[in-house]
């Protein structure tokens, strides 16, 4: 284990047309996993589903992720983020700036440094990092 224990890992989707997607997905998660829905809406920005109270699904708007992490052409080794950015990866970790250091620590690029963020939720913390393959990698604790 690299410093900071990871506990969850769920993929976010960053939409566009977000109150349609909401709508797709709201309507066959329940029936085909089981997953409830534990936060947001069809209006946006955000909304997430879980199964068994472990998160398998969110959705973002993609251009407020864009508008968090570093803007293009402001360096890293792997690329920013972008309004290209479809994809992202999230893990519920017990301290951001830890996990953050050890991902740089492995090679990782920085995209957002470590942040409160209580327009996302009250006591939410995060940090952004991409992977070698330039993939979007949030983390996170609340």
């Amino acid at each position: 284990m690299i410093g900071a224990r990871m506990d969850a890992l769920h993929p976010r989707l960053l939409v566009a047309r977000f109150g349609e997607t909401f709508r797709f997905y709201d309507a066959l998660l329940p029936g085909l996993l089981g997953a409830v829905r534990t936060r947001g809406g069809a209006e946006g920005p955000y909304a997430s589903w879980d199964v068994d109270g472990q998160g398998v699904l969110a959705l973002l708007d993609r251009a407020a992720m864009a508008a968090a992490v570093t803007p293009p052409g402001a360096g890293g080794a792997f690329g920013t983020s972008g309004p290209d950015d479809r994809t992202m990866l999230v893990s519920r970790v017990p301290d951001v700036d830890a996990a953050y250091a050890a991902c740089l620590a492995r090679g990782a690029a920085p995209a957002g440094p470590p942040a409160d963020r209580p327009e996302w939720g009250p006591t939410l913390r995060s940090a952004q990092v991409r992977d070698p393959e330039g993939n979007l990698w949030e983390l996170q604790s609340y």
